[in-house]
C-alpha cells in the first residue's frame, strides 16, 4: 500500500515538474519576444529622435532666412 502511495506521489511530482518546465519555456520565449520588441522600439525611437532633430534644424534655418529677408527690405 505504501509503495502505491509513493508511486502516485512520484507521478504527481513528475507532472508538476513537467508543467513547471513547460511554463519556464513559455516564459523564456515570451521574454525573448519582449526583448526583441524592445530593441525594435528603441531603434524606432532613435530614428524618430534623429528625424525630429533634422526637422528642428530645418525649421530654425528657415526662420533665420525669413528674418534675414525681412531685414533686407
Amino acid at each position: 500500500m505504501e509503495n502505491i502511495d509513493i508511486n502516485a506521489e512520484l507521478k504527481r511530482l513528475e507532472e508538476k515538474i513537467a508543467s513547471l518546465a513547460s511554463f519556464c519555456e513559455r516564459l523564456r520565449e515570451e521574454n525573448q519576444s519582449l526583448k526583441t520588441r524592445h530593441e525594435e522600439w528603441a531603434r524606432e525611437r532613435a530614428q524618430l529622435v534623429e528625424k525630429t532633430a533634422i526637422a528642428k534644424n530645418r525649421v530654425e534655418s528657415m526662420i533665420s532666412r525669413l528674418k534675414s529677408m525681412g531685414h533686407e527690405t
